[in-house]
């Protein structure tokens, strides 16, 4: 642990309980030492927990039944809740994919080979998902390492899946509301039943109503929806690699462009993917929600941000959120990007909420360690004052260390990091130079669109029509980037529409058994040059005619090794991201209007190069 100097043994007296049975032990809830709760030897026995289920009424109806939507819920607490004299607080998992989904082949995807701008072809409906699972458990995620230390843990299944009754709808507002409706249960505020159409109540005797959620992926995402709501009770969520706006999963500045890993796929294809609910109710909510909602909100042919996109964007519901927020991300995530987390730590900064974040060099997922997590639930739900306001706001994992030990820094992107502009000057199809010297009449350069080669083959290549490349010199210093760069383009297509991506990398290009993506990418970003001024109108482009357009390439916080080289890449389609139009548009870029800003710790004073 780093960074943490908490005293060595302190035991807060939560309560004293003398408890019947089970040898009749004074128990000590909860224990803390080091600022986090620690395990109570009565809680740690799987065979003493109390595992039940339930369902808890809604305020929405979305399978058109007539009846408020029920939730299915799962609960897992010691045994020593049930004489209703200890209460504890309460970890909260809530998933569409607990039940199980859509299984290969996943061949419902949209075909993305067509030209960007056009209507794409029909996409083949999804097969029906195969519901799975038993009750009373719905997951047994957290509960070993959750229960032991003195919480109850609770999961529950998503609107239409499993056996929650009603529809998905990726991102809608009942996706917000089921985990409120279980919250103001737990809060005595709503109402739970013993069957998912019976009168029999169901009460939460146990629990002292502060809930802390956590999940990665869609089940980071649901953590943030509850907490939008304002809800009263949840009192802190720690959402890993949580999709924060189903628009910029699904398109980024206007353009069409997939989550990494999932070409093709739309949030049409979500649904499909999760929908394991009640058979019967399955037409009435692809008629309403996949096949008329989301077919005429979407929008596949332009990829403009609209009232269907602005209605499934986090931030645009952030105001009542009061609960203390730790985000957790990965800088490398290019499936659920790492803009996620940060345009949402940003927003909560703004308000009087106690909010922290914390980075690793990885892939998709991946929690803050323990020991952060423990104290960021033992703080708000057990209300223990364990100094972690105290601690610094960023928690950073440095290139080569374990993800669970990680830097930690005043904040995120680093105070010190200050925006450096560099410019281009060309040699295509060779590489040209990347300086923040200014060259003065630098000219105009093209490419040839060819979604034939991926990324990985242009950035490597020493020559190619088919981007073009700008690097700066070997560098002499190890330099630390951290923040959000950004670009600012001046082009021209040949065609009235046309995919633009933008990789950030470092060179020379590693290829090899070992090699991480850290070595390669530094950041990357794709941009619809038909929506250079506006992200809600497209308009075509004049064959010719140069549009200058800015945005912002993902966030990173890297330390790029002395030696090595920083190369700007513009190319058109991105085989792995973006639609796949026939080869032959040609992207002009006036260099003279094209700038790269770099945040660089320490600012231009900390740029040195190799001679």
């Amino acid at each position: 642990m780093r960074s943490l100097k908490i005293s060595t043994l302190w035991l807060f007296a939560f309560t004293l309980l003398f408890i019947s049975g089970l040898n009749a032990q004074d128990i000590q809830v909860p224990v803390i030492e080091d600022g986090q709760a620690q395990v109570i030897p009565e809680f740690e026995d799987p065979e003493n927990w109390i595992r039940h289920d339930l369902w808890v009424e809604t305020d929405f109806d979305t399978d058109g039944n007539g009846k408020p939507d029920r939730m299915h819920v799962a609960v897992t607490r010691p045994q020593q809740t049930e004489s209703g004299d200890l209460q504890l607080p309460v970890i909260y998992e809530t998933s569409p994919y607990y039940a199980g989904t859509a299984r290969p082949p996943y061949d419902f995807f949209w075909d993305v080979e067509h030209e960007v701008g056009e209507e794409p072809a029909a996409r083949k409906k999804g097969p029906e998902v195969q519901r799975r699972g038993e009750r009373p458990i719905i997951s047994n995620s957290h509960i070993k390492t959750w229960v032991p230390k003195g919480f109850i843990v609770v999961h529950s299944s998503s609107p239409g899946t499993g056996l929650s009754q009603g529809s998905p709808t990726v991102g809608g507002d009942n996706e917000s509301l089921a985990p409120k409706a279980v919250i103001d249960w737990l809060n005595g505020r709503a109402k739970g039943y013993t069957s998912p159409d019976g009168d029999e109540e169901v009460e939460a005797f146990w629990t002292t109503g502060q809930v802390g959620m956590t999940g990665t992926s869609y089940n980071g995402t649901l953590p943030l929806a509850a907490a939008t709501t304002g809800v009263e009770g949840l009192e802190a969520i720690i959402p890993v690699a949580p999709n924060t706006s189903y628009y910029h999963y699904y398109r980024s500045n206007g353009l069409v462009r997939s989550p990494g890993g999932y070409l093709g796929e739309d949030v049409d294809v979500l649904y499909d993917f999760i929908h394991s609910g009640a058979e019967e109710y399955r037409p009435h909510n692809n008629r309403v929600y996949r096949d008329s909602i989301m077919a005429q909100g979407m929008d596949r042919v332009t990829g403009d941000y609209n009232e269907f996109w602005a209605g499934r964007d986090y931030l645009n519901d952030i105001e009542p959120l009061n609960a203390s927020v730790l985000m957790a991300h990965a800088f490398n995530d290019w499936n659920v990007m790492p803009e996620h987390s940060l345009r949402i730590y940003e927003a909560v900064k703004q308000k009087d909420v106690p909010s922290m974040i914390y980075y690793h060099q990885g892939g998709h997922g991946g929690e803050p360690p323990h020991w952060l997590m423990n104290m960021w639930f033992t703080r708000y739900l057990f209300d223990v004052e364990n100094g972690v306001e105290e601690l610094p706001r960023a928690w950073i994992t440095r290139e080569g260390d374990e993800r669970t030990d990680p830097t930690s820094y005043p904040d995120y992107p680093h105070p010190a990091a200050e925006d450096v502009t560099f410019y281009l000057s060309g040699n295509a199809p060779e590489r040209g130079t990347l300086s923040t010297q200014k060259t003065e009449n630098a000219g105009t350069e093209t490419l040839v669109d060819n979604v034939s080669f991926d990324g990985a083959a242009l950035a490597e290549a020493e020559w190619t029509d088919h981007r073009l490349m700008y690097t700066t010199k070997p560098l002499a210093d190890s330099l630390h980037i951290s923040g959000v760069a950004s670009i600012t383009l001046k082009l021209a297509s040949s065609k009235p529409a046309a995919n633009l991506s933008v990789w950030l990398v470092s060179l020379p290009w590693e290829d090899g058994r070992g090699t991480q993506i850290t070595d390669n990418i530094i950041t990357r970003g794709w941009a619809d040059p038909q929506n250079h001024e506006s992200l809600t109108e497209s308009k075509p482009l004049e064959p010719g005619t140069f549009y200058t357009l800015s945005f912002d390439l993902q966030p990173d916080d890297q330390i790029i090794p002395s030696g090595q080289q920083i190369g700007l890449m513009i190319f058109g389609s991105d085989r792995e991201y973006t639609l796949w139009p026939e080869p032959g548009t040609e992207l002009t870029i006036d260099l003279n209007g094209t700038s790269l800003q770099l945040p660089v710790v320490g600012g231009v004073e900390s740029l040195t190069f190799q001679n």
